[in-house]
């Protein structure tokens, strides 16, 4: 599902001067440089006057004709290099707030990753954000410096004639009525015009991550429909919003020619009656035509700016995600270290409010050194307790302690430093496969590397491969096979010397040969560290120092293997399932 963060907070305005502060000097250099532009074309209607008057007295019009063209030059050049700075600036604007959200976004609580979709997170990085280019350039600066501009312009059409522009304003307000209308519309049309972009980043995103699944089901067409249909919101409600906002921009235009159909004719009657001189006419005509540019932008940067608050309550929702507290580096244990020690203390947890109790006061001891092994059907819990282990998320209630000291007083860096991880399903990123292997030490000397490498059975895989480490994995590193992934996620958590190494179905894709090789490099491993093992194979576990058995999110028996088989009907059942129950 999409984020449901609330919409309240602070208004766009203010959010948008928080990325803009950093950047304000150079906004101000670009918006000066506009307003110094405005000034010289303000000035032309002034020389055209002087032009026609010496025109009509026969004097020469050399000087006049110089300085219009010294002016057209200078507005050109002017208004190129303030074009520049501002767009230079807006794409600062941007840069900062795409780095501001991708760093708050990769410290978000796994919780709220869990309620959101990775989709339409990725949504508010790229499109959200480049909305902020144009209303930093359109509506900020736009809306000050033709503001400005504009009212500088309607000082001199008051000087010029007062009359006429007595009649131009009376145009400009009946068309602000109108607008006061529109822009809401724009407003509320961009918002959803943009969650819907995020709807289809999520439905696009939702079903490339499945395609094998997806093309294996024969579900292409049904999927397509999916992704058509969110696709068609986007496109309806942007429709939507473009068609607020062309009735905004036309408004404005309809406005200004009225004005000038409306000037034309009063002026021409003043014309005739003597009140005012054919020049004088010109002149403000020329102020009218020039009028309709500010006007322009103006209505520009008020409907721009409703499309830029959309975008910026998006961000602002996504920044109030709940993320992990901020933490310095922590460095990683050196080879050797002391083994870490771990309790659980009648601990309860559940994934949310309204989700059942995954454990129900589960309570158990792992000394420093040595290899517990968790078994249980699955749904026990098993997982979970690694994800509390690694702070993913917290219980409700109960204490787990780390070396005698509670998780929640432990820095979040020190803690996952201390802690090598294999994830269930051993993800592998896309890149290099050194990349991957130095992921979590990318310090790692080529002597460790090398090593790791022997320890895991990758080697032969290295020797294999065209570029050897250097070669690239795919996406999810769909150039490796199911074991030879899990394997790389081994050697990429025995990189980090850890103090404890959590192995989740670290063997489930492993044949029996690579599992028997891997069951020994655990076993050597877990003469210098603690390590947790969770498998549903029990071979993988018969030599374990202590098995936790698990059940319906409770400890049920702890014990050795050949302890358990005679103790615990759960784990007698499992074993003889497996063909166990004899092994010693």
């Amino acid at each position: 599902m999409a984020i449901a963060g609330t919409r309240s907070g602070p208004p766009a305005w203010r959010l948008l001067l928080d990325y803009v502060r950093p950047h304000r000097w150079a906004l101000l250099a670009g918006a000066l440089l506009s307003l110094v532009t405005g000034g010289t074309g303000l000035l032309l209607p002034l020389v055209a006057r002087g032009l026609i008057g010496d025109l009509s007295h026969d004097r020469t019009i050399t000087g006049a004709l110089l300085a219009m063209s010294a002016l057209v030059v200078a507005n050109a050049a002017l208004g190129a290099l303030g074009s520049y700075v501002l767009r230079r600036t807006a794409e600062s604007v941007v840069l900062g707030a795409r780095r501001a959200l991708s760093s708050y976004l990769l410290r978000l609580r796994i919780s709220a990753v869990d309620r959101s979709e990775p989709g339409d997170l990725m949504a508010r990085i790229t499109s959200d954000t480049t909305l902020l280019r144009e209303v930093t350039t359109d509506s900020l600066v736009g809306l000050g410096t033709e503001g400005l501009i504009l009212v500088a312009t309607v000082v001199m059409m008051g000087l010029v004639d007062p009359v006429l522009l007595a009649v131009t304003l009376g145009v400009i307000v009946g068309a602000g009525t109108v607008l006061s209308v529109i822009v809401p519309r724009i407003n509320r049309a961009s918002r959803q015009a943009q969650d819907a972009i995020g709807v289809m980043g999520a439905s696009l995103e939702r079903i490339l991550g499945a395609l094998r699944t997806v093309k294996a089901s024969g579900a292409e067409d049904r999927e397509e429909r999916t992704l058509h249909a969110a696709a068609e919101e986007s496109w309806r409600q942007s429709i939507r919003a473009a068609k607020w906002t062309a009735a905004a921009g036309n408004t404005a235009g309809l406005s200004m020619q009225i004005a000038f159909i409306t000037v034309l004719a009063v002026g021409g009657a003043r014309v005739a009656t003597g009140a005012i001189d054919v020049g004088t006419l010109v002149a403000f005509l020329l102020y009218v035509f020039y009028l309709m540019m500010p006007i322009q932008q103006v209505v520009g940067a008020i409907t721009q700016y409703q499309t830029g608050a959309a975008a910026l309550s998006r961000i602002q929702e996504a920044l109030q995600l709940p993320a992990e507290p901020p933490s310095l580096p922590a460095q990683l244990p050196s080879p050797g270290a002391e083994p870490a020690a771990l309790a659980f203390d009648d601990v309860r947890f559940r994934y949310a409010d309204d989700l059942p109790y995954v454990h129900h006061g589960v309570t158990f001891e792992v000394p420093a050194q040595g290899m517990t092994a968790f078994v249980g059907p699955s749904g026990a819990g098993k997982t979970t307790v690694f994800s509390l282990i690694e702070r993913f998320y917290d219980p409700e209630s109960g204490a787990i302690t780390l070396d005698g000291r509670d998780l929640a007083d432990w820095e979040l860096s020190g803690l996952r430093s201390a802690i090598g991880y294999v994830e269930q399903d051993a993800p592998v990123l896309s890149g290099s496969l050194r990349d991957n292997l130095l992921l979590g030490n990318p310090d790692a000397s080529a002597d460790d590397v090398t090593r790791v490498l022997k320890t895991t059975r990758l080697d032969g895989l290295v020797a294999r491969l065209p570029k050897g480490l250097d070669t690239l994995v795919g996406h999810r590193g769909t150039r490796l096979s199911g074991g030879e992934r899990q394997r790389v996620a081994i050697a990429r958590a025995l990189l980090r010397h850890p103090r404890l190494l959590l192995l989740d179905e670290a063997t489930s894709q492993l044949d029996a040969v690579n599992e028997a090789a891997l069951r020994d490099t655990v076993a050597d491993v877990a003469r210098t560290t603690t390590v947790l093992v969770v498998a549903h194979r029990l071979s993988t576990v018969t030599m374990a120092d202590r098995i936790v058995v698990m059940d319906a999110g409770r400890v049920r028996a702890v014990g050795t293997h050949r302890e358990l088989v005679s103790a615990d009907p759960l784990y007698a059942e499992l074993a003889a399932t497996q063909f166990l129950a004899t092994t010693g």
